[in-house]
């Protein structure tokens, strides 16, 4: 079931229905607010509109029975493809990146190469559909690759290829290309989706989750396990604790993330803050909203290299701890406390 994506889903299928359809879609947009969830759907339409020749439903929400959602929830449909990182096998670990084999190279590791599917033609239908979840994920060769393909497109093949940053694939790629933009979805949407895959979730935690979510509900998902509730209730406290108090507090927190049963929390709590942070800024003006901004992206800045540059959790989530801290009081003056430029 997809959340929201009311004028892409419409876009596509106005395009299939006036046989326009163009041969590739870039599904762009922040990670995490449903273009997986989309590209799946609207490859399960397009095989099924196609195999009944035209009488598929208007929205992309096919029955559970029907022959085209069982195929594909099966792994078993001749006339559909997903591209995707795969497990080396030797390892048990995850490739770095989707390599130039899984376009043209047969391989026992990752099994026929996309271009073999295109050696005949489609077996139910009229139609292919092939999703590249995700286009970032392409190294040089599987990019230059799948561009081939784009300029040579098989006939009646169509291509989504979903991108988190669309800055970072070649040109080329881009310009051959329709491009569907998506964007965080309303907080109804994402508590919706909540509760749909979290029915039993107490209604503070839900609550939390939404607010942390910032339109994502594939954020939301990765939080869940986090009592993001919890979390929110010590970011609360930090950011109303008087001075004299605020660094016991902010020592308290980092020690209960320092933990290595702890790592969820602290992964939690890196994404939680900026945008805490970022929250609390929504209502303030002059001085105090030019020191909230300063301290969103001194906070920001930390948390994205966090992980990246493996810096010891206690001593990051005491800092991020601290400039929630410096929300509390304009008497305070965060752009010292933390140097911030």
């Amino acid at each position: 079931m997809i959340a929201g994506h009311t004028e892409q889903g419409q876009a596509l299928r106005d395009a299939f229905a006036a046989g326009r359809m163009h041969h590739a879609w870039l599904l762009a947009g922040p990670r995490g607010v449903g273009k997986a969830s989309f590209a799946r759907a609207a490859a399960a339409w397009v095989l099924a509109r196609a195999a009944s020749g035209g009488t598929a439903d208007d929205s992309f929400e096919l029955d559970y029975d029907h022959p085209t959602a069982r195929l594909l929830a099966a792994g078993s449909h001749l006339d559909y493809r997903l591209v995707e990182i795969l497990e080396n096998p030797k390892t048990g670990k995850m490739r770095p990146g989707i390599s130039v084999d899984q376009f043209v190279k047969s391989d026992s590791t990752i099994g026929e190469p996309l271009a073999s599917i295109f050696r005949t033609k489609p077996a139910l239908s009229d139609w292919r559909v092939i999703v590249v979840d995700a286009a970032d994920d392409l190294n040089r060769n599987a990019a230059n690759a799948f561009l081939k393909n784009l300029e040579e497109p098989p006939p009646n093949t169509l291509f989504l290829a979903i991108s988190h940053s669309p800055s970072r694939l070649l040109p080329t790629i881009r310009s051959r290309c329709r491009v569907l933009r998506f964007q965080p979805l309303a907080d109804p949407e994402v508590e919706a989706v909540i509760g749909r895959l979290l029915p039993d979730l107490p209604e503070g935690e839900r609550a939390a989750l939404v607010a942390a979510a910032e339109g994502s509900p594939g954020r939301a998902m990765q939080l869940a396990s986090a009592n993001i509730a919890g979390l929110v209730a010590d970011l609360d406290a930090l950011a109303s604790a008087p001075a004299a108090m605020a660094a016991g507090k902010a020592l308290a927190v980092a020690r209960s993330l320092s933990t290595k049963a702890a790592t969820p929390r602290y992964e939690a709590f890196l994404g939680l803050v900026p945008a805490y942070i970022a929250s609390a800024s929504r209502d303030r003006t002059g001085a105090r909203l030019a020191r909230a901004l300063a301290l969103w992206e001194k906070a920001n800045t930390l948390a994205a290299s966090a992980l990246g540059l493996s810096l010891d959790p206690q001593s990051v989530a005491f800092e991020l701890a601290e400039l929630v801290a410096g929300l509390a009081t304009p008497s305070r003056n965060p752009l010292d406390a933390h140097e911030i430029a």
